[in-house]
This record gives C-alpha cells, structure tokens and sequence, in this order.
C-alpha cells in the first residue's frame, strides 16, 4: 500500500481569510511534516461567514512561505473562470512553487451561497461540464509551450504562446472532483491524474470508484492520486487500504485559526 499523504484544507473564511496567517500555517505544517496545503475557491459563503480570501493570492503567500509542501486550490471551479488567464496563473505559481502546484477543479455548485446566480454564471450543470472540459483541453494546450490555436464552444483563444511553462512536465497535475454515484466526473477524472470524491461516507464507496477508475484507466494507477476528505477525528487508514493516497481533514467554513492549529499539532496520518 502506498504511504497516505497528508495535507490541510483550508476554507479561506474569516480567520483565515488573512494569506499571511495562512502562509504561517502552512509553514507550521511542513515543519511538522504534512505533505501538503490546499485551499478553498469560493467567491462567498453563507453567513455567518464575513470575510473572504483569494486563493491565488493566498497560494502564492505559501508558495513563498514553504519549500516541500504540495500546494493548490481545491477545488477551482473552471467554467467560472477564464481559461487563458488560469493558465498563466497555474505556470506562473507552478514556477514560484518550483514545481509544487496541483489544480483542483469541479464544477461548482450554487447552493452554498449562490455564487454562480449572484454573479450571473451559468447555471446548467451539463453546461458547465462542457464548459470544464473545453478550459481542460486549453490549459493542457498552453502548458505544452506551443501556440495554442482554440476555437470551441465557449472559448477562443488564437495563437497565443503561453511561455514560460510550467516547471512540472508535461503540466500541472490536475484532480477532478465529483460525486462517486455520478459517472461523468469519474470518466473526467480517469484522464486527468487524480480524483477528489465529494461527500464519501464509507471505504466501500471509496473502493468502488477505484475499481471503476483502474478499468477506465487499464490498470494504470501507479502515479495517480485519490484524495479523501474526512472530519477530524475519523480514522483515514480504511480509506487508505481502499486505494486513497491523500488525506484531507475536513474543516469547517469559519473554523477559527487556534482549531486549525489544534488539528496541524495533531499531525499528518501515520
């Protein structure tokens, strides 16, 4: 079985919508040897939540703040976002980070706060999806180094080289996310190099859709990654004998900073 990684997830509310409390975070992390720190993107949450932060900007705060951790949002969501600019935001931070940077991405929702209807995005999940997809292939096409020549359904981008690349090669490690019942988001998934199950309530289901993502992806597992998020407090080795490589303890929006501490002290899975 392969060593389970740990790292935090940070909503970026409130107390920790500070990037440089965060960067501190994280470097208290590293230093007691987690693996990694993701973030939160959200535009808003529901009250009582008050205080949001940019996760770019945060992540760039932690790039700088560490040296080993792995560190990216998780997870982004794409079709609220423009391809051509992610991608110069995913090289850029992938470079300050020297190599360290995966993306997370989904499709978003907007029952927790109404994010996409307040912002007039789109609101049709199979839209989104199409949507999702299309900035999938532009982003793989800017992190080559070639121009890049794009004319789909939702984006247009003519002939622009999108220099320097990342450090990583042939790009940024990319995770999708999605519910384990829903088909779609593992197919996604299944091409790309991991999978963020959403909303997992036992190993079993867990085992399931790896059994689905190994035959999708004829037996080539080795470099992948599945990551689990579980509150604080429930036992991840389960999740890690049904094929998890990471582990994400799940914080809550508002959680304050001295609870977060609490959970970093307790250390990363063993």
């Amino acid at each position: 079985m392969t060593r389970l990684r740990s790292a935090l997830w940070l909503p970026l509310f409130d107390d920790l919508a500070d990037p440089r409390a965060v960067a501190r975070l994280a470097a208290e992390a590293e230093e007691a040897g987690w693996d990694g720190c993701f973030v939160w993107d959200q535009l808003c949450w529901r009250e009582p939540v008050q205080q949001v932060a940019d996760p770019w900007i945060t992540l760039a705060a932690i790039a700088t703040a560490t040296e080993r951790l792995r560190l990216g949002p998780m997870m982004s969501v794409l079709p609220r976002r423009r391809p051509a600019k992610v991608a110069r935001e995913t090289a850029t931070l992938d470079r300050l980070s020297d190599g360290r940077l995966t993306l997370g991405v989904g499709l978003g929702s907007d029952r927790f706060a109404g994010e996409l209807s307040r912002t007039g995005e789109q609101l049709d999940d199979r839209r989104r999806g199409r949507m999702l997809d299309e900035s999938l292939e532009i982003l793989a096409a800017a992190w080559s180094g070639e121009p890049v020549r794009h004319r789909g359904e939702h984006y247009t981008v003519d002939d622009i080289t999108f220099l320097p690349r990342p450090v990583q090669r042939p790009g940024v490690p990319v995770w999708a996310a999605g519910f384990p019942g829903n088909v779609k988001p593992i197919r996604r998934a299944a091409r790309l190099d991991g999978f963020f199950p959403a909303n997992l309530e036992h190993p079993d289901q867990l085992a399931e859709v790896v059994g689905i993502l190994t035959e999708l992806r004829h037996g080539e597992m080795a470099s992948y990654d599945i990551a689990v998020a579980l509150p604080p407090g429930v036992d991840p080795e389960p999740y890690a004998r049904a094929g998890a490589t990471w582990w994400l303890p799940d914080l809550d929006p508002g959680i304050p900073l001295d609870t977060v501490r609490g959970v970093l002290r307790d250390g990363p899975a063993t």
